[in-house]
């Protein structure tokens, strides 16, 4: 079939994401390519203190977002998308969206942007003997109890964004596996919440006499290729408002965005692993077996099919990049020169690599907001250098690309250093992988293993929750997701890799330790308010 006939023929499958910056949609064929997209922009709002997106924004997104992949499929194929083979929903975990037994939410969503959360994390963690991270669905949940917010004894639902999205289009209350574990952690035999730890929460919040016990709120966890529901004609009027696109299409379970990078990259098979780089970054490596002890800068989620992963999650990684190369845009419009950003980001991050291994001394922190793996509540972004060091551009864009994986790389430094975790693939993807083979190499030398990047990686999660709904409905040989992936969808294909340089090794070695030491100045900011 041609991508026009595949679409009248209502053979096409749609992926939503809900990103921190973009919501995406991806419309895919029968062969998994993808063929139409659409985008909306969007940005969290800090409100009383704490980060958020409206229901309205999130609704409104959504629409638009529809709206503009459905222009793009009448402008290639002059068509309109009146049914669909499956849709999937994903969007960034965690977080906190409280609703009322009408549905009506609480208070403002609270995201995964959040560190509000500090106390109730370390009680939780030392309860389950469990690392439970700031951002997690849980850690929110109990804040909320410890800061005697009325509203929590009125509690009747709580889920993630991608979870409520899913709920008010299907009316079905449910969640991928992988979302849940970023809720409350998994027990991977089972799949479902871990029964001991739920326990455990519910007898230590037991005095307040809440209504209700954990169970009762939390969305019922499904693992991958399991039916969770259709669209209803209110769900499809909520995503389609010219009113086109027909009631009844199989939705696939809603999974957060560590998932669908998972799913996107080919990773979900043991000794895999991938690094997702934008606005925020995070490692997802699949474990043959648990680790040997908790770790508070390591996070244990799952695949979306169940399987164990330690994650380590950075608040921060090329916001404070993107506003450096910014300010070059700027210099350039001065000079009257016309701008072109793919070739101001290419020029600039290809010249980082004639810098020194070590960057000359110079130091980056990327923390626009807190970054709980080196223990700072908040963030302010410092460029930091002696006057001993060697000051150029090419060593000042080497050390902000270096900042970008810092704190990843201290994170994995504990799973390859300490626990001798072992890969045979880490897969990049992400905005800082655009420029060919820079932010490549710059990874492979943070965490001394090969990084492959796939052509299809720009696609991101929007494409990865629309595999899994292709899953569901075009598995007949019910495979397993990672065979499914690896026989079906990539065939094979492992993308373009490239293996660290000890020169690079040695020389990020260095950078991390003038990082770590500096750590003191970054405190330091934040103590004094500036």
């Amino acid at each position: 079939m041609t991508a026009k006939e595949t679409i009248q023929a209502g053979k096409a499958i749609l992926g939503i994401e809900f990103g921190s910056t973009r919501i995406k949609a991806v419309l895919i064929d029968e062969d998994n390519k993808p063929i139409a997209q659409g985008s909306h922009e969007w940005e969290n709002q800090l409100v009383d203190g704490l980060w958020t997106y409206s229901t309205e924004a999130v609704w409104y997104g959504l629409q638009d977002c529809y709206a503009e992949l459905r222009k793009d499929v009448q402008k290639q194929y002059d068509c309109e998308i009146e049914t669909l083979a499956a849709i999937g929903f994903s969007a960034m975990m965690h977080g906190y969206m409280a609703f009322n037994e009408k549905q009506e939410i609480l208070v403002p969503f609270r995201t995964w942007r959040n560190t509000n959360t500090g106390k109730a994390a370390a009680e939780l963690s030392k309860l389950f003997n469990y690392n439970i991270p700031l951002r997690w669905s849980i850690s929110h949940l109990y804040q909320c109890i410890l800061d005697n917010e009325e509203h929590v004894s009125d509690i009747k639902y709580l889920t993630t964004l991608a979870g409520y999205v899913h709920w008010q289009v299907t009316g079905q209350f449910v969640l991928g596996v992988g979302d849940a574990s970023g809720m409350i952690p998994v027990d991977p035999k089972t799949k479902t919440y871990d029964a001991t730890m739920v326990e455990k929460f519910d007898k230590l919040i037991a005095p307040k006499g809440f209504s209700w016990k954990l169970l009762d709120i939390l969305p019922k966890s499904l693992n991958a290729g399991e039916s969770a529901g259709f669209l209803t004609p209110e769900g499809a009027k909520k995503l389609d408002a010219s009113g086109h696109l027909k009631a009844g299409i199989p939705v696939c379970p809603p999974e957060g965005d560590a998932g669908t990078g998972m799913v996107a990259t080919n990773a979900v098979k043991q000794r895999t692993g991938n690094v997702s780089a934008g606005t925020s970054s995070f490692s997802m490596i699949v474990l043959e077996k648990e680790l040997s002890k908790p770790y508070e800068m390591i996070d244990m989620v799952t695949t979306p099919d169940g399987s164990l992963v330690a994650m380590v999650h950075c608040n921060n990684c090329t916001s404070d990049l993107n506003a450096w190369v910014n300010l070059f845009k700027e210099y350039q419009q001065l000079l009257g020169v016309p701008v072109d950003m793919n070739e101001v980001f290419g020029k600039l991050y290809n010249n980082a690599l004639n810098g020194d291994a070590d960057c000359g001394g110079l130091v980056s922190y990327n923390y626009i907001s807190g970054e709980p793996v080196t223990g700072l509540a908040e963030g302010r972004p410092l460029f930091v250098r002696s006057a001993n060091d060697k000051f150029n551009l090419a060593n000042f864009m080497r050390a902000h690309l270096y900042a970008s994986v810092g704190v990843l790389k201290i994170g994995n430094d504990i799973l390859f250093k300490e626990e001798k975790i072992k890969v045979d693939r880490i897969t990049g993807h992400g905005g800082l992988f655009k420029t060919k083979g820079v932010g490549q190499r710059v990874l492979a030398a943070a965490i001394n293993s090969p990084i492959s990047v796939m052509e299809t990686a720009g696609e991101g999660g929007a494409w990865g929750i629309a595999l899994l709904a292709g899953y569901m409905v075009s598995n007949p040989n019910k495979l397993s997701l990672a065979d499914y992936l690896e026989e079906v969808v990539f065939a094979g294909n492992t993308g373009t890799s490239i293996a660290p340089t000890p020169e690079d090794v040695s020389g990020f070695e260095k950078y991390i330790e003038n990082y770590k030491r500096g750590l003191a100045i970054e405190q330091c900011a934040v103590d004094n308010k500036k």
